[in-house]
């Protein structure tokens, strides 16, 4: 895609002369204090600072921060990701993804399942220091979530990761998962957590480590910052990251504007700011913004980043702490900087228990509470509140004797399920027709496999796999090293060195495995550097056309006698490398994988899909078409192009190609067409508003999909999911990708027509809304405003309705039409009757001023409580108030 970056020219001429020479003095105590809560935890951190050599202190700076034996600290690795279900060695808990968060319009639920991610991150700390494994990703009780960027751009590949394109609604959800990850108090938090990327930072993907991305003060302020206020200030989340880009010509991770201006000085941040991974390094190798290593981490270090992720600790390189001792021996850093930096990390890791000395810090969580059945419970409630029922001409819910043939690429998949940034290990995952199947019984539900596909590689089942003794699963052997590995490599030198290894003739753990999966962090006997061997069979279902192969990096796969998949040199996002046998029925075939956290896939195609879609439906009443993306497709920074997709990101909004195709052949039979559309962003479904009978939208809905989409299209739960997003025909209606002015951008800003707006579900049941009534606070509606109303559930059924709370502002200049500013969702039986109480703070009846300056505007006020957005032929009342007096607000 074409990209236009305007670059700022920084004229350092030099590199120790060019960035001023630190202070030498420390910063006073009352600075410190000021950075720093002045706690019991502080006071450790200081005590434990000031014992530390220079050189134990360096190391520790970076996302892998070494043990400190003679001090009796233990290794930590920062890097521990849990956007939607903690990661791991052991399977555990894959909630929907964010987006499908956001769309349960419920952030109760959201804390919920914050808490429970929360409890499955404590329990591998737990089991890394039983293994002694500490030091590696994943172990820490800290967790780089969640992602509250704004997704202003549908093309956007990582937009599956947000709380959707409103800023009201991310803070929402945002504030609700930090308080489930952190617990009840954000003093001793149970899990710290970091909202990123702040900010500013929504794409594109390819170009995300050079662009300059401006963003006027308006926009600044009305959209891309106040999730990340709402996180500091009242979520008060321990940690934040920074983003790669620069804005306003500097690095994010190197910004007067938002590390110093809003993040210190304005909102009165006391935690611990990290990087995004490599975004200190790009500070000068991609953004030129320092003349040099050094200067680099010295500017971000000083700008207010205190931990730097860089994904050379992947490869446990060597001396990446020798930047920040040039930095020091060059005057750019004082020691007393790096201590200020110090105190910070190792607070949050007092607070948290890691380490001892703070009285009531959690307790530790036992490894049984991973993939608890509780857990699967919530993940079940969760994904069946995220599906949104788009459309519905009365052919939902489902009869129980209804025949379905159930048609599309998706329709058995569980790879789509899991969404990104998901552990390989989850519970076990049911597929849309799985689902079916248990709802409708097998003998209603007909499975029409489709043909080759893009979205084809699901990790193969223990059901399919035999040791080669014949019991279930896969036998895999682990030998380590005879050679001796060094902790650490000299930059450049690993991959050479790895190669002359040797390694012990006889493994030193040999057991079944489930199916091909990383387990080898839960084995204490297994060397970091070792070799590893799953072998077994294949054991085919059904005779037929199978695509076979191998996912992630590393990995080697014999299959039936031949080398089929070769990812040594492959990325760890790369699409899977399949190839397609002809196999049969109970016939083992036998498979040897070595080396790389690869995962076997498959799929079960057809040959003749067309063919075996009219046969079908000659048999069926309706058609169940599953459609849509992967996560490996709409993804972050991939190195391949697609038809539709560029470096992750979304060139077009349509679906694939053959999707579409099969769409017009089921058209054509006659049945009525069910459409489940799988998809972690807003796709053109104009094809399905004009011709299915009904629409769900089932984003990546986690482990429990399958059971969710079948519960509502039976009719066993009633469908109350809304968009987060607006859903366009094209991006012929957008402005350009990187264009950052909101203008003509999501529901507040566009003046087209969508194919479906912002806030839109529908139900199995009826609501109405009684008269809206304001009552202004005591001095005056500038300070706030409280909304009353009633709600009925005017149906047959009982059901969840959301109702959302729209504003209408005074005219002026660049403001929204309306705006998102209270949501409550409620549990109505048929005939029953609540009132809805809506208290808006001065804040949330707020706006924003050309210039950036948030205030509440004087003029008349239109509230609309609803179904959804005013104006969209949904139930919902209206009311206006005035504001007499104008009040400015704080950034």
């Amino acid at each position: 895609m074409c990209m236009v970056v305007r670059r700022v020219m920084i004229a350092w001429l030099g590199s120790a002369a060019a960035l001023p020479a630190a202070q030498a003095a420390p910063p006073p105590p009352a600075a410190q204090e000021e950075r720093g809560r002045p706690d019991e935890a502080i006071r450790l951190a200081r005590e434990l600072v000031a014992k530390m050599t220079i050189e134990e202190k360096l190391p520790q700076l970076l996302n892998t921060a070494p043990a400190i034996p003679r001090l009796d600290i233990p290794a930590y690795n920062w890097w521990t990701e849990s956007l939607h279900g903690a990661l791991g060695p052991i399977p555990t808990t894959n909630f929907p993804e964010p987006v499908g968060l956001a769309a349960t319009f419920d952030a109760p639920l959201v804390g919920q399942v914050a808490g429970a991610i929360s409890m499955e991150v404590r329990a591998f700390h737990t089991l890394a220091r039983q293994t002694g494994r500490l030091g590696r990703i994943g172990t820490g009780l800290d967790t780089w979530s969640p992602n509250i960027n704004i997704f202003r751009d549908p093309r956007w590949g990582r937009g599956q990761e947000t709380y959707g394109e409103d800023p009201f609604l991310t803070a929402e959800i945002g504030k609700a998962f930090i308080r489930g990850m952190q617990g009840p108090d954000p003093d001793r938090p149970h899990v710290i957590a970091t909202p990123k990327h702040f900010a500013v930072h929504s794409g594109p993907e390819a170009t995300r480590h050079h662009d300059n991305f401006y963003a006027s003060p308006y926009d600044l302020e009305d959209t891309y910052l106040p999730a990340f206020r709402a996180a500091i200030v009242e979520a008060r989340a321990g940690s934040i990251m920074c983003a790669y880009n620069r804005v306003d010509g500097q690095p994010a991770c190197a910004s007067d504007l938002l590390l110093k201006e809003h993040l210190r000085e304005a909102w009165g941040f006391k935690g611990y700011v990290v990087s995004d991974c490599d975004a200190v390094r790009d500070i000068d190798e991609n953004h030129k913004y320092a003349p040099d290593a050094a200067a680099g981490v010295a500017i971000a270090l000083r700008s207010g980043v205190d931990n730097e992720c860089n994904t050379n600790t992947l490869s446990d390189t060597a001396g990446l702490e020798n930047r920040y001792r040039d930095a020091l021996a060059r005057g750019l850093l004082t020691e007393s900087q790096i201590d200020e930096s110090l105190v910070l990390l190792f607070a949050a890791r007092y607070r948290t228990g890691d380490l001892r000395g703070v009285a009531n810090a959690p307790s530790a969580v036992p490894v049984s509470a991973i993939g608890a059945a509780e857990h699967r419970e919530l993940t079940l409630r969760a994904a069946e509140r995220s599906m949104v029922l788009l459309k519905n001409s009365g052919v939902l819910p489902l009869k129980p004797d209804t025949r379905v043939a159930v048609i599309g690429p998706l329709g058995d998949a569980t790879r789509v399920l899991r969404g990104n940034y998901s552990s390989t290990l989850t519970g076990r995952p049911v597929s849309i027709v799985d689902g079916l199947r248990a709802a409708l019984g097998d003998s209603n539900v007909t499975l029409v496999p489709f043909g080759e596909s893009v979205t084809d590689g699901d990790r193969v089942p223990t059901s399919a796999l035999r040791t080669p003794d014949g019991q279930p699963g896969v036998l895999v052997r682990y030998y380590n090293p005879t050679t001796p590995v060094p902790a650490k490599f000299a930059p450049g030198t690993r991959d050479k060195l790895l190669q002359s290894v040797r390694y012990a003739a006889e493994p030193v753990v040999t057991r079944i495995e489930p199916d091909v999966g990383d387990r080898q962090l839960e084995l204490a006997r297994v060397a970091d550097v070792h070799r590893r061997v799953f072998s077994g069979f294949l054991v085919p279902p059904e005779t037929g056309t199978y695509r076979i192969g191998l996912t992630g990096p590393g990995g080697t796969l014999q299959f039936d006698g031949r080398m089929i998949a070769d990812r040594r040199k492959a990325k760890y996002n790369d699409l899977p490398s399949l190839t397609t046998f002809q196999l049969t029925a109970g016939k083992r075939y036998p498979f040897t994988i070595e080396g790389g956290g690869s995962d076997l896939v498959w799929k079960r195609i057809s040959g003749t899909p067309d063919a075996g879609l009219k046969r079908a439906a000659a048999g069926a009443d309706a058609l169940i078409a599953v459609v849509g993306l992967t996560s490996d497709m709409e993804a972050e920074e991939t190195s391949f192009k697609i038809e539709g997709f560029s470096g992750g990101d979304k060139t077009s909004l349509d679906l694939p190609r053959d999707q579409l195709a099969m769409l017009e052949q089921a058209r054509a039979t006659g049945k009525p067409i069910i459409l489940v559309a799988m998809n972690g962003s807003p796709i053109n479904l104009q094809w399905g508003k004009d011709h299915a009978a009904a629409i769900l939208e089932a984003w990546y809905p986690g482990e429990a999909g399958g059971t969710a989409a079948a519960n509502i299209l039976t009719g066993r739960t009633n469908p109350s999911g809304r968009l987060p997003l607006t859903f366009y025909k094209s991006v012929d209606d957008l402005p350009p990708f990187d264009d950052y002015s909101m203008k003509g951008r999501t529901y507040r800003y566009f003046t087209g027509t969508p194919v479906y707006p912002f806030g839109h579900g529908l139900s199995y049941t009826s609501f109405s809304y009684g008269p809206v009534k304001v009552r202004a606070a005591r001095d005056g509606a500038q300070s706030g405003i409280t909304v009353i109303m009633n709600l009925t559930n005017t149906g047959a059924r009982a059901g969840d309705e959301v109702a959302q709370l729209y504003l209408a502002f005074p005219q002026r200049p660049g403001i929204p039409r309306i705006a998102l500013r209270g949501f409550q969702r409620v549990s109505l039986k048929p005939g029953e009757t609540k009132a809805l109480t809506f208290d808006l703070s001065s804040r949330d009846i707020s706006s924003v001023t050309p210039d950036g300056v948030r205030w509440v505007a004087p003029g008349s006020y239109r509230v609309t409580v609803g179904s959804g957005q005013p104006g969209t032929a949904v139930a919902g009342e209206s009311a206006t108030f005035t504001v007499e007096k104008p009040q400015e607000l704080p950034k």
